[in-house]
């Protein structure tokens, strides 16, 4: 004579790994499919399966043959499938949106890489001194500490950077009237 399923639950749920065995043998396709018509998808009703099968020892604790166990065991499945669902709901709603920022980011990095191109290509034309000032102040090197590497006096430090702006905003005008 065959034991039934609840009572195989219930040995079950008190450490017996034989009865475990065949009680997952006997379900395991059962809920398998229930995973499969809740989910609607191969690999996340495996996945589902799988982690019903590897929470169910724990599970199986708390039964307690109130009711049968397939329908306790159709319980587990819907209630881990609405979590799954909720998870990748939180989880969609926390992406919603890096798309869009990641796609701007890459644009104003374009832009800053673009600016920073003529800006480089720009101070080539620029005389040596004031080219020299220039690319000591966009390291964000003070105006003194400037002077000091230099030679020269702050004030001058102050004056090239007021030609080479001069210098660039000339070039800039040039180029969009060209």
């Amino acid at each position: 004579m065959e034991t039934d399923d609840d009572t195989l639950a219930l040995a079950a749920a008190g450490g017996d790994a034989t009865a475990f065995a065949t009680l997952i043998e006997r379900q395991y396709d059962r809920l398998y499919r229930l995973c499969f018509r809740l989910t609607g998808s191969q690999a996340e009703a495996e996945d589902l399966t799988q982690d019903i099968c590897a929470a169910l020892p724990a599970k199986l604790r708390s039964y307690r043959g109130e009711a049968r166990f397939t329908t306790w065991a159709y319980r587990l499945c819907v209630n881990a499938a609405h979590d799954r669902r909720r998870r990748a709901a939180t989880h969609a709603r926390a992406a919603d949106g890096w798309g869009d920022w990641e796609q701007n980011r890459r644009a104003a990095n374009a832009e800053t890489d673009a600016a920073l191109d003529w800006l480089t290509q720009a101070m080539r034309a620029l005389p040596e001194p004031l080219r020299d000032t220039l690319a000591l102040v966009l390291d964000d090197v003070t105006h003194s500490d400037a002077a000091d590497i230099l030679g020269i006096s702050e004030g001058t430090v102050s004056w090239r950077i007021s030609e080479a702006k001069k210098h660039l905003a000339a070039l800039r005008q040039q180029e969009e009237t060209s």
